[in-house]
């Protein structure tokens, strides 16, 4: 499996945005099954938090190749759907990073770095 995630996460709707905002998360369930399925993605993760008093309340985690992260983040549909989030949603964003074997790996390059 892929070590190389996208992690988008969102604090709530925008007040008056919540029908629009579930609507855009059907449709975001369904593009990245489709991804998936099309082997664009390796998998994909989707938490909805309790209630914490927290500013995160639901994340997606999509698992991939490098080339697949690349390929996602910089495609058309991807920015799309970026930017329908930041209509609807706030505190919304997407991060690149690492999970599973590739985080021993950049802790060995961390540490090295470390000056003595």
């Amino acid at each position: 499996m892929g070590d190389n995630i996208v992690f988008f996460a969102w604090n709530r709707p925008i007040p008056g945005r919540e029908q629009l905002s579930a609507a855009h998360f059907q449709d975001f369930l369904q593009y990245l099954g489709g991804l998936q399925q099309t082997g664009a993605i390796q998998s994909f993760d989707v938490a909805l938090l309790n209630n914490h008093g927290g500013d995160m309340n639901g994340f997606f985690l999509i698992r991939g190749e490098p080339a697949q992260i690349a390929s996602l983040v910089t495609s058309e549909a991807w920015m799309t759907h970026m930017t329908r989030a930041s209509l609807h949603l706030e505190g919304s964003g997407a991060v690149t990073g690492a999970t599973g074997d590739l985080v021993m790996e950049r802790m060995a390059l961390w540490t090295s770095l470390i000056p003595s």
